[in-house]
């Protein structure tokens, strides 16, 4: 049961995701969170470094979506200057926010990549959708909403369970 909650990968933070390797399986578009996968929960806008990568999401061939459980204003404020389609309000990891996304970019389970900080929701929501599903860490924990806190005592369990029967090494660097 709690495999369900086990990442396909997991890396440090977006920009150690290995585009060009995806692509070449097949992945097509990249479903991604928005608060502490991408900036801060309190950072309103993207970094530079933030921008560069978007810019090579899109020149390797991706098309991306933000789904994000948070409200209008939040998600829009970041997406909009961008040109980033998004879905807010997602109440991941129910399936129907993670659907919407795949249809706007025209994609299917298969070509889909899924990247988040919280196993609860972006990737328990993920895999239950088929999708390729990426762990980061989070960027800033401090700036987290009482959900999240709730969310991440959770995630521990998870962990445990999973490490006890060795799926989840805790020491295990992350690529």
């Amino acid at each position: 049961m709690f495999e369900r909650f086990l990442p396909k990968l997991r890396v440090n933070n977006v920009f150690d995701i290995d585009l060009q390797s995806l692509y070449d399986q097949g992945y097509r578009g990249i479903i991604t969170d928005l608060d502490n996968t991408l900036v801060g929960a309190k950072a309103p806008l993207a970094t530079p470094e933030l921008v560069e990568w978007f810019e090579k999401v899109k020149k390797a061939g991706f098309k991306l979506v933000i789904v994000s459980n948070n409200n209008l204003d939040r998600v829009s404020v970041f997406a909009t200057p961008l040109n980033i389609e998004y879905v807010y309000k997602a109440r991941k990891p129910a399936g129907s926010a993670f659907r919407k996304a795949m249809d706007m970019m025209g994609l299917r389970p298969e070509e889909t990549i899924v990247v988040g900080d919280q196993l609860m929701t972006d990737i328990f929501g993920g895999n239950r959708q088929g999708l390729f599903t990426v762990l980061v860490l989070p960027i800033s924990v401090a700036d987290e909403g009482f959900g999240t806190r709730i969310n991440r005592r959770l995630e521990r369990i998870v962990k445990h369970r999973l490490g006890k029967s060795g799926l989840w090494l805790e020491e295990e660097k992350q690529k």
